[in-house]
């Protein structure tokens, strides 16, 4: 399965990223480009352990547990307009800048993927609960892969 551990496919998904332009427009949801940028940072940085939200509530603390097994089966894409925990998000979106947010997307996936398994969250997702360093990977790239489809790239 595809994941940011993997050189080639960590090389395809910066380049990605580095594609979308501030003109870049969204196919679905309700986030701007630099929105969305944050938003992945913060994801990359949850799979570093450097933010851990809150579990989410039950009943969908025990679905994130359900399915979790079918998003880790293959690389079928995530479904458009899912949930996402409110610590994922910015604070200020107004006062956020494209090329800014591009730069510290890269400079995220980057440092995870240098940092390799060992630099992975000991926390639990808020959603499916504990992961192992490559569903960590596997989890970024497709979340990643997700965000860069939504703006086209």
């Amino acid at each position: 399965m595809k994941n940011l551990f993997d050189p080639i496919v960590l090389e395809e998904t910066r380049q990605r990223v580095l594609d979308l332009r501030p003109e870049s427009k969204r196919q679905w949801g309700s986030m701007d480009l630099a929105q969305t940028l944050a938003h992945c940072t913060s994801g990359v940085e949850m799979a570093m352990g450097a933010i851990h939200p809150k579990r989410a509530p039950f009943p969908a603390s025990l679905i994130g547990v359900l399915i979790k097994p079918l998003v880790f089966r293959d690389d079928k894409p995530m479904r458009r307009n899912s949930p996402s925990s409110p610590e994922l998000f910015s604070a200020n979106p107004t006062e956020l800048d494209c090329i800014r947010e591009r730069s510290r997307l890269i400079a995220a996936i980057d440092d995870f993927a240098s940092h390799g398994p060992e630099g992975c969250s000991q926390y639990p997702h808020p959603f499916f609960g504990p992961l192992k360093p490559e569903q960590w990977a596997i989890l970024m790239y497709k979340h990643l892969d997700h965000h860069l489809r939504q703006f086209g790239a």
